[in-house]
């Protein structure tokens, strides 16, 4: 059965070639009257020039941490320079996938306005389409490198890992695609964040507020530049987020299960049933792809359920059927208790892993969705001005972080009780092993939110715009539930990383008396907050410049206002570009560099102080802010439309001072739902891949501040 790790890259083809064939539906739709794709053209010009420039900067810091990582590891009995390479091939394919899911969603948005002409379902059908390909896009070539590169470095082990112990020296080099893919990641989230925001707070600000322009209106300057940010913030910037937990997860219950392998001496079950549990939920995922489907007048939202939960329920019997098959019998003792783990136990603790994702992202949805309670009390609040709308957005961020971390809780001690450690890992990777189609789901958000905007730029008949703003309406919810499951995933798959770490280190545990894992724990415990005032400042800063720009041009320009001029959108574009690449450099490589220093300063108890205080405030915060942004949206969303009607029974319509006091709110919220808060997950993951690629460096390593006061 150790046979079957090679269905791994096959599947991974199989997701790629579904891909294309997405794309090419996709192409060949109709993209509209000659407007409808000029306006679309901007919006795929802006995107692509970002990219570009985002991937220019990032080229220089792989090349030069691939260096290093070399460098590091040219000795060691588990240590390879090889490292490198997969560092390299970690990063390019991270940054494809970004890149040919920006290309086609991209396409996919004018299309969608086009089939809203036709009705519900064929707009549906062309923004999921769309979508899918990202979600293919990110699982296929994930599990296309880390399948292919396990083939070749177990395939070639006795060469190209000479002298060293073969088994766990590969598995070491394969850490390096996990970094690669964690440095991108960050990167693309912190700006594409950053571009987003600048470009949404000058769209709403001055051009919603101040001159009292409705949404998406083709006179405000900044409303390309805003559609644009919906694709490099929401479309590349979560897949980036969600390639690095599906690779991480991975990776994290590799290194653990080489435990396993050693001790039982029979299989390599335990190292590759992560890979095939990752190649059976792309199946999954391409066969809940057919069962989103809905007619004129039926419900989006449950079409994507209907996909997303169907999946799910399909990779529940292939993870039980895959532990059956390459689970070694008479498996490894637990040292905790001295407990046999069998297949049963790890499918149960894969699919709590699963389980407690659903349930995360429901629990989001409670939180950010219209109509609901938490929304509904922010709205209330406005009657009576910013502030009030203010506090009561930040009173349900914090209230939503309560239910989120009791579940994950719940399903670190369940898995654990099942499968150890081992349980945790692989609890994480079953929370990430439909990633295919949550992606697809969560990308069909900004292609039908672009969509609306096109509809409104040229003028389609309301009955378009309606339609495209019932898919906007589903997107927004469905992205409430993909942030809070990419903040689940990325503080299940941080705590298999941790366990990695630990295991690699050979630290046997964590001992809060010791002074050096204190101060690694507040440390860590500080980063979070650190890192987000460096993501809100630049995004601060960057609103700034374009409030100025979009101002200027209503002065400036005679006639913009009243429509008989066209507004200079290319400068908006460039103002958010500079600035995301600008001030996105920074707060990475606080990232990056921390987890070194403290590991070699201070020790690897210490770094696992450090992991532990970053991951527990980092996470809290992340749902903090996402949440509070989620609701401040939809808070003010429940203005626009028919207005919205208080307690008291007074109607409060668009334009009024309490959807102002809305719309400051939501303004508010904008950096902590779509830069600070997403950027978090990625903090959180790729300190503690940084720290599990440095673990066999540090392991019996003497720290330099303890040399230092013994001398």
């Amino acid at each position: 059965m150790d046979n079957l790790v090679y269905a791994v890259p096959v599947a991974a083809l199989l997701a790629l070639g579904f891909g294309v064939i997405k794309a090419q539906q996709t192409r060949a739709a109709s993209p509209g009257d000659e407007q409808m794709q000029e306006i679309a053209g901007r919006i795929q010009e802006g995107a692509m020039a970002f990219l570009r420039s985002e991937y220019k900067v990032l080229s220089i810091f792989v090349v030069i941490v691939a260096v290093l990582l070399a460098i590091a590891n040219l000795s060691g009995e588990t240590q390879s320079p090889v490292i490198a390479v997969s560092f390299v091939l970690g990063a390019f394919a991270s940054g494809l996938a970004g890149w040919a899911g920006m290309v086609v969603a991209t396409l996919a948005n004018v299309r969608t306005t086009e089939a809203a002409k036709k009705g519900l379902g064929p707009a549906l059908s062309v923004a999921f389409g769309g979508g899918t390909v990202m979600g293919m896009a990110v699982t296929g070539l994930a599990l296309l490198g880390l399948g292919s590169l396990y083939l070749i470095y177990t395939a070639t082990g006795a060469t190209l890992f000479a002298g060293k112990e073969m088994l766990p020296t590969a598995i070491n080099t394969l850490t390096g695609f996990s970094m690669g893919a964690s440095s991108i990641a960050l990167f693309a989230r912190v700006g594409g964040g950053i571009y987003t925001k600048a470009a949404d707070v000058g769209a709403d600000l001055v051009g919603k507020v101040e001159a009292g322009l409705p949404e998406d209106d083709p006179r405000n300057p900044a409303v390309i530049a805003d559609n644009v940010g919906d694709n490099v913030g929401d479309v590349a910037g979560m897949g980036a987020d969600l390639f690095e937990s599906y690779v991480g997860a991975i990776i994290g219950t590799m290194v653990l299960g080489l435990g396993f392998v050693g001790a039982s001496g029979v299989s390599f079950g335990p190292v590759v049933l992560p890979l095939l549990i990752a190649a059976a939920g792309i199946i999954a995922s391409i066969l809940g792809t057919f069962v989103v489907r809905t007619e004129e007048g039926g419900n989006a939202h449950r079409a994507l359920d209907m996909g997303a939960f169907g999946s799910a329920g399909l990779m529940v019997v292939a993870t039980f059927g895959l532990a059956y098959l390459v689970w070694p019998r008479g498996g490894a003792e637990l040292v905790a208790g001295g407990r046999i783990i069998e297949w049963t136990d790890v499918g149960i603790a894969t699919v709590v892993g699963l389980i407690a994702g659903v349930l995360v992202g429901i629990t989001t949805s409670y939180y950010c969705s219209m109509g609901k309670g938490p929304v509904n009390s922010i709205a209330e609040q406005s009657k009576t001005g910013s502030a009030t709308n203010i506090i009561a957005g930040l009173g349900i961020g914090m209230q939503s972080t309560a239910i989120p971390m009791i579940l994950i809780a719940v399903g670190v001690i369940v898995a654990y009780s099942f499968s150890g450690l081992y349980g945790i890992a692989i609890a994480a990777l079953g929370m990430l092993s439909t990633t295919g189609i949550q992606l697809a789901v969560d990308a069909f958000g900004p292609i039908a939110d672009n969509a609306g905007g096109i509809a409104e730029m040229t003028h389609q008949e309301p009955q378009v715009r309606e339609r495209t703003d019932s898919l906007d309406a589903v997107g927004n919810t469905t992205a409430a539930i993909g942030k809070g499951f990419a903040i689940a995933s990325a503080a299940m798959t941080a705590l298999a990383l941790f366990a990695a770490f630990q295991q690699q280190a050979q630290i046997t545990g964590i001992d809060l008396a010791n002074p050096m894992v204190m101060a690694g724990l507040f440390l860590g415990g500080m980063l979070p907050f650190l890192f987000s005032s460096m993501a809100m400042a630049a995004v601060g800063s960057a609103a700034m410049d374009m409030i100025e720009e979009v101002r200027r041009q209503f002065r400036e320009i005679p006639g913009l206002l009243e429509g008989n001029a066209r507004p200079d959108t290319a400068r908006c574009v460039a103002i958010s570009t500079n600035a995301a690449i600008r001030q996105m450099v920074a707060p990475g490589l606080l990232a990056v560099i921390t987890p070194v220093f403290i590991g070699f300063l201070l020790g690897p108890e210490s770094l696992g102080g450090l992991l532990a205080g970053v991951t527990v405030s980092g996470v809290l915060l992340a749902i903090f802010m996402s949440n509070a942004g989620g609701a401040w949206d939809n808070a003010k969303k429940s203005f626009e439309g028919g207005g919205y009607t208080m307690a008291d029974g007074t109607l409060h319509p668009k334009g009024s001072e309490a959807h102002s006091a809305a719309v400051v709110g939501d303004t508010v919220g904008d950096p902590f739902k779509d830069t600070a808060g997403p950027s978090l997950n990625i903090l959180v993951k790729l300190i503690s891949v940084v720290a599990l690629v440095i673990a066999p460096l540090l392991a019996g390593f003497d720290p330099l501040l303890a040399s230092l006061i013994n001398l």
